[in-house]
């Protein structure tokens, strides 16, 4: 009987004794949840009018799908905020256009690079002469509390000793740049990703010079914690680099921001206000499974939104019809501004429709809008190119790459359509990715006027545009 309880009592011991917990990547697997932590902005996660979208989430949702769970973003206005959740465990990864800094280095565990930005430090243009270096900076700086551009004026700041800044959580990035503009405050440091895709909306953001470059971008895991989801971090972004989806989704988001003119984008803005609202109903109307803002972007880069726009090869109109494009669109007169947009409409919906149902958005939208401006023959013959050298035919970022190619005589000479200057469509699809952007953007924001308006370009220092650092 005594070794019976004896025994007894060493099963309860047992049973009471603490059970070895499972590894941080089972416990997401068996929670069925992987928790993300964000920022909410324009490059990292946001809602449109219809779903979430933003690089971060792509990424995201990707790597959740990849370990077979659910994804639950956690998302805050302030950076203080996600190192918390973080450090208390509530979210498993913070990915959220974050670089390395010696302070964030000692704290956590780094995933590997998917993005690679500069810091600008900016003014509004016309405000004042563009400082060239610190010691020319005569106004406050101003900056998000917590960034790297926080922790770089702390250790580096005692350098400038005339040099005044401020950190504030009142404001996210964007914010700050918007209170540039406003006048409210003189500088801000940016990341460049961030600038590129503010300027299409507010072209008088200045830069001054380049604060810091060829920083890497990557997710953030508390390092206390066993390496198991971080050895998942790693084999994803490995696997999304070597298979080209890291390229596509990075050029999706940002491909068509970088490229800034200031006063091709001044010109835009004026022109939402003054001439698209005549045109703006005829957009709408005929846009049938368009979204009208793409179907007036392509006018305005067609014909910046002219009724009576001529080119010197003949075509005509606020879509840039051909004679023949327009008799077989049923359009009778390409100058009347209905006929035109509706002409255009029906002629992109053929093309979109031409372009293999296999490729995916955004990418058959690109391919429809490139074979619009040089034919649908010679964008085939990229294609082609394209998958003779070992890249994919069905991604636009590969394609892209190509089809200025079709100018070099050992290139055309192998294609069925020959000669083309293929160099165009790259820089006529970007421009119209860059204006679309713009026009949603606007819109969502109520910013796009029913009826004309008349403004005047604001002025600057001949000095300060375009930007030498750019």
């Amino acid at each position: 009987m005594t070794r019976f309880f004896a025994l007894l009592a060493l099963l309860f011991l047992v049973g009471c004794a603490p059970q070895p917990q499972p590894d941080h990547l089972t416990q997401i697997q068996e929670r069925g949840v992987l928790r993300v932590g964000t920022l909410l902005g324009p490059t990292t996660y946001y809602h449109d009018l219809e779903s979430e979208t933003g690089l971060e989430y792509a990424l995201a949702a990707n790597f959740a799908e990849q370990l077979g769970v659910e994804l639950e973003v956690v998302s805050r206005y302030n950076l203080n905020d996600l190192f918390t959740l973080l450090d208390q465990h509530q979210v498993d990864v913070v990915a959220a256009g974050l670089d390395r800094t010696p302070a964030r280095d000692r704290r956590y565990r780094f995933g590997p690079p998917y993005q690679e930005v500069a810091q600008r430090l900016v003014y509004r243009q016309g405000s004042r002469a563009r400082p060239r270096e610190w010691s020319q900076v005569d106004d406050e700086v101003v900056v998000v509390a917590g960034s790297s551009h926080h922790d770089w004026l702390q250790r580096n700041a005692k350098n400038y000793p005339n040099l005044r800044w401020r950190a504030t959580n009142e404001h996210d990035a964007a914010e700050l740049l918007r209170a540039v503009i406003d006048g409210d405050i003189a500088f801000t440091i940016t990341d460049s990703n961030i600038l590129d895709m503010q300027r299409r909306y507010f072209p008088n953001i200045s830069v001054a010079f380049t604060v810091r470059d060829d920083l890497d971008i990557s997710w953030m895991l508390a390092a206390e914690r066993d390496a198991s989801l971080y050895a998942e971090v790693l084999k994803f972004f490995g696997e999304l680099r070597g298979s080209g989806e890291l390229a596509r989704l990075v050029d999706q988001y940002f491909g068509h921001a970088a490229q800034f003119n200031y006063v091709d984008t001044s010109a835009f803005i004026k022109a939402v206000q003054t001439s698209l609202p005549k045109y703006r109903d005829f957009f709408v109307e005929h846009s049938g499974r368009l979204d009208w803002r793409l179907l007036a972007a392509i006018s305005y880069q067609e014909s910046l939104w002219n009724p009576r726009a001529v080119s010197p090869t003949g075509v005509r109109g606020l879509m840039m019809l051909t004679l023949p494009t327009a008799e077989a669109m049923g359009v009778t007169s390409r100058l009347n501004p209905e006929q035109s947009i509706r002409g255009g409409a029906r002629y992109f919906e053929r093309m979109h429709d031409t372009i293999p149902a296999r490729i995916p958005e955004p990418d058959r939208t690109w391919f429809a809008l490139a074979a619009y401006n040089i034919g649908y023959g010679h964008l085939e013959d990229a294609r082609v190119l394209t998958e003779r050298q070992g890249a994919d035919p069905d991604r636009w970022i590969d394609v892209r790459k190509r089809l200025p190619l079709l100018r070099q005589k050992k290139y055309y000479r192998q294609t069925r359509y020959g000669f083309a200057r293929g160099d165009e469509p790259v820089r006529y699809v970007g421009n119209i990715r860059r204006y679309y952007d713009t026009l949603v953007w606007l819109d969502e924001r109520g910013r796009i006027p029913a009826q004309p308006i008349e403004i005047s370009l604001p002025s600057g220092s001949g000095d300060e545009a375009p930007d030498a650092q750019q």
